[in-house]
């Protein structure tokens, strides 16, 4: 069968892979975590300099949101042909040249322009990044891989964006994105140096792999990301409000919170992919499982401080340990397209990011910051449903082999 550059065999140059080019990706996922996230900290400076309202300014992050949903994708078709090793420099380079653009940005119109250049290069890298990385080590270990390179995204939420707005509220926001853009040529420069120059692969035709995504099996996998991540959302982009007005905590506290989280969700992240190597769709519906029940929790532990910090933390690390072996259960439902399927499933989850936020400003309005815990559960056992329909179908599909 002819694979394209999204190949997902192990190359042949590396028996006992190095972890150093798992790094470099891993430091590539934590800048692009930063520059994704970083806004949010530095929205005022930026609002008060390019002189337009918070609102605004807001909408910088919106369109990086679409950016990725709707851009990734196309960009992954359009650079099939390019060999895995070289679209990565190709996409490093466009995420330096955005971060720089907004670095010397003279008015909102073109930072928004730079915001929508990076998003491009957001879903597509971890797209190839993931596949790379499961094909630097044995198949046994492929979610392990992509674990650690999607942990330099949630390492970039505990350490990155805290420093990003510290410079940025010191030295003004442009100094966060000179940072981010100097991340990006250190990246570069690992990849260079350290990532293997892959086996060519004949390319497979652009029709071939839109095909391979529409498996039904594959696009109810996505529908869970989407439903999973809309549960995820509902709750945290509220996170602030809930745990001040509701559980009392003084708003200084949440940063640690925060910080907390991000530590639950570093910690999930890595056991996710240890146990999705081991038994992938039991651990991806016994997180989801879990996910349902702590959200429950939350709507009661939410009013005791204690009580919600530690819930906080498990949900943090619960919501994060689905997704390297999510990852992997869409790579390997597009055997001939992994690259786009794995860039998809990014757009999928900025899909669910959407719509959880869209959800739960309207359970706000309509009920109470109260009730954003359970109706963040009742999304959660949405995606589980949908999972549990997909290995329904895996069934199927084995007995029909068979």
């Amino acid at each position: 069968m002819e694979l394209s550059h999204a190949s997902i065999r192990r190359p042949a140059v590396r028996k006992k892979p190095s972890a150093l080019p798992l790094l470099s990706l891993t430091l590539g996922a934590f800048a692009i975590g930063m520059t994704e996230f970083v806004i949010m900290g530095i929205l005022p400076n930026v609002a008060d300099d390019l002189r337009v309202s918070i609102s605004a300014a807001g909408q910088l992050i919106t369109m990086y949101a679409l950016g990725v949903a709707v851009g990734a994708p196309i960009l992954t078709v359009l650079t099939h042909r390019i060999p895995q090793k070289q679209l990565l420099c190709f996409l490093m380079g466009l995420f330096i040249l955005g971060n720089a653009i907004s670095v010397f940005a003279p008015n909102y119109a073109v930072l928004m322009g730079a915001r929508l250049l990076t998003a491009l290069t957001h879903g597509t890298f971890f797209g190839v990044g993931a596949v790379i990385a499961s094909g630097l080590v044995a198949p046994e270990k492929r979610a392990g891989a992509v674990s650690m390179m999607m942990a330099g995204l949630t390492i970039a939420n505990i350490i990155g964006v805290p420093v990003g707005t510290f410079i940025g509220q010191h030295m003004g926001w442009r100094a966060s994105f000179a940072t981010i853009a100097l991340m990006g040529v250190v990246t570069l420069i690992g990849i260079l140096i350290l990532v293997p120059k892959l086996k060519p692969e004949e390319p497979v035709g652009i029709g071939k792999q839109i095909a391979a995504l529409a498996n039904p099996r594959l696009l109810l996998f996505l529908l869970t990301a989407v439903l999973g991540n809309a549960g995820l959302f509902a709750v945290f982009t509220y996170i602030t409000p809930l745990l001040v007005q509701v559980t009392g905590f003084a708003e200084h506290s949440v940063t640690w919170i925060l910080v907390l989280f991000g530590c639950g969700v570093t910690l999930g992240n890595m056991v996710g992919g240890k146990l999705a190597d081991w038994k992938l769709m039991p651990t991806i519906l016994g997180l989801y499982a879990a996910i349902c029940v702590i959200l429950t929790l939350f709507t009661f532990t939410v009013h005791s401080p204690a009580a919600a910090v530690a819930t906080v933390f498990l949900w943090g690390a619960a919501s994060f340990a689905v997704f390297p072996g999510m990852q992997v259960r869409i790579m390997s439902l597009a055997k001939s397209a992994p690259a786009l399927a794995s860039t998809t499933s990014h757009s999928a989850g900025n899909l669910g990011n959407a719509t959880g936020a869209f959800v739960g400003g309207t359970v706000i309005t309509q009920l109470s910051l109260e009730a954003l815990p359970w109706v963040g559960a009742v999304l959660v056992a949405s995606a589980l449903a949908v999972a549990l329909a997909c290995l329904a179908l895996d069934r199927k599909s084995a007995a029909v082999k068979a």
